[in-house]
């Protein structure tokens, strides 16, 4: 009578046909059979450690299965086992901790980008995948005073800028693997990324700041001597999901950069000028923009988007107070009024952030906002949405497309700039708190509003598990069957008898987007359609 292999003997037996292989592993998932048996084989080399790892071998199949992808989830474990600085003492420690293997198969499987930070730190496994560091999203206070830590080992600026870098890189894996494994709430997530981005931003700006004044010295407005003068002073503000503290995982900055008055010049110590003020702060923007956007061995800290100031890619990178004043009152449009309900100083001069903000507010919230501006907003919509048509991508981009997250913000922001005047509560950054709010005072229904709070937090989630897999910034649904159905698996759907995970998936989506369309076009139809009537009439 042949004895039938047991799991084991894919790594003790001295010799196993491939159809014993096939046959053990293919209630897994695999769908290279023989590259996982060689990637089974490369893990334990060592008589030891292939001993700990037989002893584990069903449980990290098992949840190599239930991963995203199994075969990814091996091979990327496979790779990481060769970093590790003790195979012995991993597999030791996995042997104690179950739960760890499962929770590390889940980002081996799921994300590439998350396994070549583990590969290429595998000093990060340990504490990533602690239940210490798992358990709580971190304030912002804490990242900065963890950063401010690390910077103070140096004094260099490059070395400076790439401790950004390598801090980045770590916490985005700690935030992606709380995410990944569903502890962290999708609202968890985009705080923790969107705080991070503000650390890692304040921390470029005074680290360029102060290499500047080394060389030049410090900016002054020349209106006193210099022993009295206060320092000009200078601000980073977000716009966009940044501003709204609704980061995404993989995603551009939006900023724009002010400064409070052309006047003066920079004074060295030693009481010699230096150069114009405007100089300074175009060179301190342009240097900040840089260290951010730079790309070294160690990474890159954030792509920045400049393109939401004044006049776009031709206007000044940095302005003054009185330039953006003058330029919201008397030549935006009204797309940009929306742009500016979610502008945040996120670095800088506190105060001169909020000279901005109360200078800004008139053209954002006085104006009106009737029929020609809701026909504005409603033609802006139309030319993304016949862009997405000509690709057709109209049903697979979550940010863009048919009720998409375009749409919901669309909603919120007509109404801030519509009822913001009279209702201060309105002029805050969050959606979903202004979801709330709007509800709250009967501009939403309560059903619509928590309709379109259910599907924002659904189609973000969807949005950062797109961009957590290979850190780019996607929007796009996959329509390869074995991608979308990675996609299931990573946003926690699971197999029934009457459902796949994909089909699953697809339902809720097509649900989310026809009732945010349906709440879209019920706010702005009316609207237009009346605005439409009356042009034709005069």
């Amino acid at each position: 009578m042949q004895v039938q292999p047991k799991i084991k003997d894919l790594l003790l037996a001295p010799e196993l046909s491939a159809e014993a292989v096939k046959t053990l592993l293919s209630p897994y998932g695999f769908k290279e059979i023989k590259k996982a048996d060689t990637n089974l084989q490369f893990i334990a080399k060592d008589p030891r450690d292939r001993v700990l790892f037989a002893n584990i071998l069903k449980a990290a199949l098992e949840a190599f299965s239930e991963s995203p992808d199994p075969d990814l989830a091996l091979n990327n474990f496979e790779r990481f086992t060769q970093t590790a600085f003790s195979k012995t003492g991993l597999m030791s420690y996995l042997n104690e901790s179950i739960p760890t293997l499962f929770r590390a198969a889940k980002i081996f499987g799921g994300s590439p980008f998350l396994s070549d930070v583990l590969i290429r730190n595998p000093e990060y496994f340990y504490w990533v995948f602690d239940n210490a560091t798992l358990a709580k999203a971190k304030t912002k206070a804490a990242l900065r005073k963890e950063l401010r830590a690390a910077l103070n080992l140096s004094k260099n600026k490059a070395r400076h800028l790439d401790l950004l870098r390598i801090f980045k890189r770590k916490e985005i894996l700690r935030i992606g693997v709380r995410d990944l494994i569903q502890i962290a709430s999708v609202q968890d997530t985009l705080r923790e990324v969107s705080n991070l981005a503000d650390i890692l931003i304040e921390q470029a700006h005074q680290i360029c700041e102060r290499a500047l004044q080394q060389k030049y010295g410090k900016p002054h407005t020349g209106k006193k001597p210099p022993n009295a003068t206060p320092l000009s002073g200078f601000t980073i503000f977000a716009l966009g999901k940044l501003g709204s503290r609704e980061l995404n995982f993989s995603s551009d900055v939006d900023l724009i950069y002010l400064y409070d008055s052309r006047d003066g010049e920079t004074i060295k110590s030693e009481g010699r000028t230096g150069i114009r003020n405007s100089e300074y702060y175009e060179r301190l923007a342009r240097e900040i923009t840089a260290a951010l956007n730079t790309s070294t061995g160690e990474g890159y800290v954030y792509r920045v988007d400049l393109r939401l100031r004044p006049e776009g890619e031709a206007g000044l990178i940095a302005q003054t107070l009185e330039g953006y004043r003058r330029y919201y009152q008397n030549r935006a449009e009204t797309w940009e009024r929306m742009v500016l309900l979610r502008a945040r100083p996120v670095s800088g001069d506190r105060q001169l952030g909020k000279a901005f903000l109360s200078s800004v507010a008139p053209f954002i919230y006085e104006k009106p906002c009737a029929e020609k501006e809701f026909q504005d907003i409603w033609d802006f919509k139309e030319k993304i949405d016949a862009l997405v048509a000509i690709r057709k991508q109209s049903f697979l981009d979550v940010k863009r497309g048919f009720g998409g997250i375009r749409e919901i913000e669309f909603i919120v922001q007509t109404l801030q700039l519509q009822h913001g005047k009279t209702d201060l509560t309105l002029r805050g950054q969050g959606t979903m708190g202004l979801l709330k709010h709007l509800a709250g005072k009967s501009l939403l229904s309560p059903e619509t509003a928590s309709d379109l709070n259910t599907a924002y937090l659904f189609l973000r989630n969807v949005e950062n598990k797109l961009q957590m897999l290979n850190d780019h910034q996607t929007h796009l649904l996959p329509t390869d069957p074995t991608e979308i159905a990675a996609l299931a698996v990573r946003l926690g759907y699971l197999e029934t008898k009457e459902e796949t995970a994909v089909e699953q998936l697809k339902q809720d989506y097509g649900l989310h987007a026809k009732k945010v369309h349906e709440a879209y076009t019920q706010l702005f139809n009316f609207k237009t359609t009346r605005y439409k009537e009356a042009a034709i009439k005069s």
